[in-house]
This record gives C-alpha cells, structure tokens and sequence, in this order.
C-alpha cells in the first residue's frame, strides 16, 4: 500500500471532520453533516457542503434554464484563429455593461464586467500580452483568450504551429528535430473559473499577466522566450456573475468534457487540441489545505501515466513549498498545509473518468495537469452567512494561493522544457506506434514514492474500431473529429478508428467498454463509465486488424439524410435526432401518425414529403420506404417538467417544447392548457403543494394527461396521484455506470440492451396493470462502473438483477435508470421520447405505443 507521509487519515475523514478557528474565534470550516447525498466524500470544489448532485444541489431553481440558453449551447461554433498569426494579436474589446448584481464583487474580486476594462489595459502594457475572443457562453457572455510570450512574427508563428503539427502527427521525428529542441516553446495553459461561484483563479491569473507584461528580470524574459500561456480568463463567466457552481443551462462544466454538450466545454476542448498544452492548471476550490493533484486510485487506464504522474507529481512538490511558503497557518489564518492526494490520502479522489478539465487535456498531449483546491470557502453557506469583512480576507488569501501554485507551475515549465515536451512526444509516439504501455513502478516512475500494486491501471488497445454509418454513427465520427481523434473510411462501409494514432488514449475512453472496478476501491468521486461505444447508440465493434480496402481520412461524416423517392415514409424514432425532426414535422401541421411497432408514419404527399426533405437534411435523419399503416394520429407534445438541467437540456435537444415547473411553480399557480404531459424527477414533491396547486393538477390528469417519472421522487408522485402503483427500491447511492438491460416493452422498442445508472432505482410491488417496459438482467447486470453493496449487504447489483427498471401503466411511465443524464446517454433519449408521445394523451387514440402491444392490461385507477 501507498506510504503515507504525513500523518494525513483517508479523504473521506480528513475534508470532513476539519473545523479549524481564527484568532478571533470565528469557525472557518464546518463539519460535513450526515446525509443521504450519493457521495461518501465532498466532490471537487463543494466542500464543505453536502456533495452537490444534478438536481440535488441548493439551488431551488436548478432545472428551470432558459430555453434561450439552450438554443445557444446546441448551436454555438467555437471560433478559431489562425495560428500562423504572430504575436502580439491586440484587439480593443468592447465593454460589457455594468452589472452591480454580479456576486463577485461582495468578494472583493473582479466582477465579469470589470474584466474587458482590465484585459484593454494589460494590452498596452507592451508587447507581450494578446487578448482573444475564445467564444461565447451559453448565457450569452464572451469568453476571453490571454496570451503571453515573447513577441512573434508571422513566420516565427508559423514555424511554431508547424512544429506542434509535427509532435502530434509525426512524433518520431519530432523526438529527432533539433529545431523542435531549441525552439519549440512549451505551451501552458491555466483554467480559471469553470466552476461559477470558485473565482479567485481569474483574479489571480490578472495579477499574474500583469507581472509578466511589466517584468524585465531575467528569469521573466526566458520564461517567454521559451514558452507560451495560455489563460482561459473565465471559463464560466454565467455562475461568476451568478454565484453558481453551473453555467446557465446548469451544467456543472467540469463533467461535460466528454460530452462537450455546452459551449463553454467545447471551447475548453478547442484550447487543449489547438494549443496542445503540455502543462494545465485548473483552479477550483474549497479543500483547506490546498489540494494539489495527482490523485488517488483509481487511475485513468487509457493514459501514458508514468510520464503523467512523473510530472504531475514534480510539479505538484513546488507547488506545495510554493503554497507553504506563503506563511499562513491554520491558527493565525485558517489555512492547513497543502495536500497531494496521491501523497496523502489512500482513496476518494481519483482520476478515473476523464469527465475533468485536466483528465481530459492528459489525452490531448498534458503531461503536468492538475486540479488546484484552494483552501477558504467563500461560495454556498459561506457567502449567505458570513460577513463581508471576513468573505474578502478569504477571498485575498485564495487569491495568493492560486498566484503562488500558478508561478511554481511556471518555474516548473521553465526549468523542464526541454523534458516536458520530450514526454509529450513520447506520449504521442506510443500511440502512433502502438507501443505497449508502461507500468508505473519505483523503476519506471523514480522519484516518485509509494507507488503500489493499487496505482497499476493498464488497458489492452484494440487494432481498431468500426463505427456503423447511420445517424447515430454519424453523430458518433463527428464527435470524435471534434475531438481530434482521426477517423478513416474506405469508399463504402463502416467507420474505422485506427487505434495506431497519437491520440489513441482519447479514442479508447471514448468508444471502449470500460470495466467493473467495484472490487477496487470503496469509493469513487464522480462516474466510473462513460462508454460513448455503449450509451450512444451506434454500433461500435473492436476489430483485431485494419480492413484491407483502402482507407482514407475523413474530416466530417458522410450525411445520413435521406427520403425515399416514393411511398409513405417511416422514421424509426430510435435516435434523438429523429425525435426532434418529428416535432419538427408536427409543429408544421404535417400529418404524422404512429405505427404499431411505434415508428412515425409520413403520407406520401406533397406537402408531408416536402417536410421530411427538410427535415432529413436538418437533423440528418432517414425517411425509408414503409407499408406499414399509421395506426394512431400524433400531435405535438408539451411538457411540464421539474427535472435536472441535464433532463431539461436533452429534452429540449430533442425539440420537445419544455416549461420548467416546481412545487414553487405551481404553487404559484400553473397554467395547465400549456402542458399536454407532465415530467417529474426531482423538485415537485405532491405533499407540498398546496389544496388549489392539487386541484389543478389533479384536473390535468384526469382530462387524459399522464405522468413521465424518473428515480424515487418520479415513483413517489405517481403513487401520490394514485396514477401508478409501484414501490421503488434504491440501490446503493454512489452506485453508477453502464447496466445490462432486456427491453421488453414498446416504450424501449429499439433501445440498445444497456443503459446507465447513478443510484440505480428498480421497482417491486407492481399494481394491476403495469407493464414491465425494461429489466435488468440476471446475474450481475453493472457491465461497467462501480457498484457494491451496503454494509448490511443490500442495495447491491444481485438484489436488481432481474428486477423492473421501466415500469408504465395507462397514465404513467417510471424510470429507475438515468436515460437523460447530463445530456450524455444518447441512445438512451429516445425511450423517454417514446414515453412523452405515449403519456401525452392518455384517454385517447394517441396512446397507440402502449396499447399496440398484444395481451397489454389497462391499470384502473
């Protein structure tokens, strides 16, 4: 096991059971309460708070985004620059209005606002500083690029940009360029903010650029002769002003990077591929002391890790002396000691989904890359209850702390240049070749102590992947190319992912199955699966060799969109896309009926065929050939939702017209005309609503409106409303990853056989009438993630396997998996789909999808 070097217990005891005091007596950080929440430890930035959980979290009105915000997400392009320009690249930004609400000036610190007048001025502080626009936020805020080196000529910038081309796409020759050894200057990138309400990173990063443009010693001029950084000003300007965690569709950014389902993310992702960093910094809090990663088991078995924890380590030892060397102490200041997981704490921290800003930027060449918690909570509870005084004296402290780890970051970069770009090679060498990867031991990674048997994370990288080439293979190869992973085709067939390419790490966490790692560890900190191959719906295949037919690089994927040149049309309703192309075709009058094995049926007219031509080419979706008859009519479907701004966001992904409601919103008094179904997964509790809230919505339902319910707060609704009878049964909380699943049902008709848990839910009790729409398979159904039992030995995956996963009667449907989770399961969007048309009109023709069904029994309510 791990050597512990200080007397540090285990993560879950050490963020937990600390109360330190001020001299003056005031309680800096409260113990952790006993709750229910899904984590036995606080999750990155929310200590000491409960953990914070989609829809669990303080904030009341957390699935109530606009639906302008989502429009944005789902269509905003990240700009990109020519990377042949040279530096400086001055631009005059202008202003953003004044904004007295934003919260970050009760801290003392830079609000949004004030950020254009302060990056205008650091521009003319010489030649050193350039200021880019790296996109927008879903709310609609600019995204700001600095730059900092030495100044560039246009040939100088291309030579430098076909350089980093060269380490990515030829790495052997790269480790034998003598002009990349002397010239190449070391990308840093730090990334500030990405959690709305952890600020003190910006300010930081401004003191930092400002003593950078302004020092002339000698140390300063080789350090940007040598390098370029890259700041991301504010990752999440939203929740800077906001004072929240997400952005305004609230997302929690440091889970998207995979999914790079905002915009905020998918400009990150830009950063990491076009500057190709080789050292990342981003800075969270609050973990009093400062944690300073590289993490705790388990580790990310697709990274070249002995060169990322040789270097993360390093760089993490300065740091913490960087930290230290600041002075404060827990009795004068409140401020422990600095803390390195890997170091200090046995388990609860760890690497293992690349879900996180800098697991994420390891696949894209960050042989350094670390989350920084710095260590005075001034967010949450803090900021409602403590003074104004002693929020700011917080705030500055945090504030030094992240400008001391971000200059020892750079001493870091300037003292092992030559080493961390020979790694960053390296890296990409293993992967063009195929090479096998490396162990981490006390002989591979010297230097580094307590390395065990519990560190060694290895995976087998198959010779290549296909993809088939339908719509949800063609929404898979995009994603992938905006990834940078390369994608190869011959003239027809499948997709192919050549696993010998640079980044093949990336590409094996994206479409690989994963594993059980339940035996591993008792406690993870995030997701444990997260297999795109699995969850999205296209079929994705592991192939021992490369097809013999000549391939070539694609730069998009080929277009899917099509109509049949004659008969009716079918459209299969598998796919989210196909879903929002037949609300489309409903907002548009076009008639559209169901069929009975629940596709939508499209008349062969003129006007119904014109339609499904825009609406192939607009989602890229098939309309075959079909002599299927449309049994049932279908129209457009409005839904009521109290649900988690994942929920919201993938509803509205597929073009459904969503109102957020709560149990405020309909206390409140909620116009039921404009709701057709209602949608009930957190939020909305039936016991707090008022006698004139119940009134109304039990006239709702009763006038042929149904129920779609997810989780325990889903199945405590209907069984309020007397819609469903059926008891949910939890498995255990921090339970989550990718389940085997038998589909049996018409809701999960064309659903793939596996599905994806967090705190998995199943249901016993069923009430006369209700159909087992989806179970969990026998035997250990968790394909991949981490699932174990209590300590009394119940709520593990054997008391679910078999058990009913989706229920539905006549006026209700109950999930117990997570088919919308953070906008990420995509092929799992459709069976809640299915279930809104389904529930949308529940004593009418229109319910076809459960009544087509041969033996079905209606439940009598």
């Amino acid at each position: 096991m791990r050597t512990i070097a200080r007397a540090v217990p285990p993560r879950p005891v050490l963020i937990t059971a600390v109360a330190l005091t001020t001299a003056a007596g005031s309680l800096l950080l409260q113990p952790r309460v006993a709750d229910a929440t899904p984590w036995p430890v606080p999750r990155r930035g929310s200590a000491p708070d409960p953990t914070i959980r989609e829809g669990s979290g303080p904030d009341r009105h957390a699935g109530l985004a606009p639906a302008t915000a989502a429009r944005r997400a789902l269509t905003a392009t990240v700009p990109r620059t020519d990377p042949r320009l040279g530096y400086p690249r001055r631009q005059v930004l202008a202003p953003d209005p004044a904004n007295p609400a934003d919260t970050s000036l009760k801290l003392g610190l830079t609000p949004y606002h004030g950020l254009v007048p302060r990056l205008n001025s650091l521009q003319q502080l010489g030649d050193r500083v350039s200021v880019e626009v790296a996109g927008v936020s879903a709310g609609g805020h600019r995204l700001y690029l600095v730059t900092v080196t030495a100044p560039e000529t246009a040939d100088q910038a291309t030579a430098q940009e076909r350089m980093r081309e060269l380490i990515e796409n030829a790495p052997a020759t790269a480790a034998k360029s003598r002009e990349i050894k002397a010239g190449y200057k070391t990308p840093v990138l730090f990334d500030n903010n990405i959690h709305g309400d952890e600020r003190e990173g910006t300010d930081a990063s401004l003191d930092l650029i400002q003593q950078l443009a302004t020092s002339n010693d000698t140390k300063t001029k080789d350090l940007l002769a040598h390098s370029r950084l890259y700041f991301n000003i504010t990752a999440n300007p939203d929740g800077r002003i906001a004072g929240t965690r997400a952005n305004a569709n609230g997302f929690d950014l440091n889970r998207d990077l995979i999914t790079a389902s905002q915009p905020e993310t998918r400009a990150i992702r830009a950063l990491t591929i076009d500057k190709q960093p080789a050292v990342l910094l981003d800075l969270h809090g609050y973990v009093n002391g400062t944690l300073i990663e590289p993490t705790t088991p388990p580790h990310g078995e697709n990274y070249e890790y002995d060169l990322f924890l040789k270097n993360t380590y390093a760089n993490a030892l300065g740091m913490e002396t960087a930290v230290n060397g600041l002075g404060y102490t827990p009795a004068k200041d409140g401020v422990s000691p600095a803390q390195i997981p890997f170091r200090d704490q046995a388990e609860g921290w760890d690497d293992w989904p690349p879900v996180f800003t800098p697991q994420y930027a390891a696949f894209q060449g960050a042989v350094a890359a670390h989350t920084v918690e710095i260590p005075l909570q001034v967010n949450n509870s803090a900021s409602d209850t403590l003074p104004a005084t002693e929020l700011r004296r917080r705030a500055a402290i945090d504030v030094a702390v992240a400008g001391a780890a971000m200059r020892a970051t750079l001493d870091f970069a300037r003292s092992h240049r030559t080493s961390l770009i020979a790694d960053q090679i390296e890296m990409f060498r293993r992967g063009a070749s195929g090479a096998e990867q490396v162990p981490v031991s006390a002989r591979t990674v010297p230097g580094v102590p307590g390395i065990g048997p519990e560190d060694v994370y290895t995976t087998e990288f198959p010779r290549a992947y296909t993809i088939a080439a339908d719509t949800a293979g063609a929404r898979l190869v995009a994603h992938l190319i905006a990834d940078d992973v390369r994608v190869l085709r011959a003239a027809t067939g499948p997709y192919v992912v050549d696993m010998h390419q640079s980044k093949r790490g990336l590409a094996n966490a994206l479409l690989a199955d994963s594993r059980d790692i339940s035996d591993k560890v008792t406690a993870m900190y995030d997701i444990s699966a997260w297999s795109l191959g699995r969850l999205w719906g296209a079929t994705v295949e592991p192939a021992p060799s490369l097809p013999t037919a000549p391939l070539t690089t694609v730069s998009a994927p080929s277009l899917v969109g099509r109509v049949a040149p004659h008969s009716d049309l079918r459209l299969r309703l598998t796919d989210p896309a196909e879903f929002a192309a037949l609300n489309s075709l409903l907002r548009q009058g076009i008639p559209v009926r169901r069929a009975a094995d629940g596709s939508a049926i499209v008349p062969d007219t003129p006007s119904a065929r014109a339609g499904a031509t825009t609406a192939a080419q607009t989602y890229d979706v098939a309309f075959e050939a079909t002599t299927l008859p449309g049994v049932t009519a279908l129209h457009p479907v409005r839904v009521a939702a109290a649900v988690t701004p994942g929920e919201l966001f993938a509803l509205r992904e597929m073009d459904f017209d969503v109102t957020p409601v709560s149990t405020d919103v309909l206390n409140a008094g909620f116009d039921w005309s404009k709701a057709d179904v209602l949608f009930v997964s957190t939020e909305l509790e039936y016991g707090d609503l008022t006698p004139a809230a119940r009134t109304a919505l039990g006239t709702f339902l009763s006038t042929g409106h149904g129920l779609v319910g997810r989780g325990v707060t889903g199945a405590a609704f209907a069984s309020a409303t007397g819609l469903l009878t059926a008891t949910p049964v939890e498995g255990t909380e921090e339970a989550n990853g990718v389940v085997r699943v038998v589909n049996s049902g018409q809701v999960t008709a064309g659903a793939p056989p596996y599905g994806f848990v967090y705190a998995p839910v199943w249901f016993t009790g069923l009430g006369t009438g209700v159909r087992v729409e989806q179970s969990y398979a026998t035997g250990n159904p968790l394909f991949a993630g981490h699932w174990r039992t209590r300590a009394d030995g119940s709520g593990g995956p054997a008391d679910a396997a078999g058990r009913p996963s989706v229920v539905s009667g006549r006026h209700a449907v109950l999930f117990g998996t997570e088919p919308l989770f953070r906008d990420h399961p995509k092929g799992e969007l459709p069976q809640v789909g299915r279930a809104l048309f389904t529930m949308a009109h529940t004593n009418d023709g229109t319910r076809a999808m459960a009544q087509a069904s041969s033996g079905s029994v209606e439940e009598s309510r």
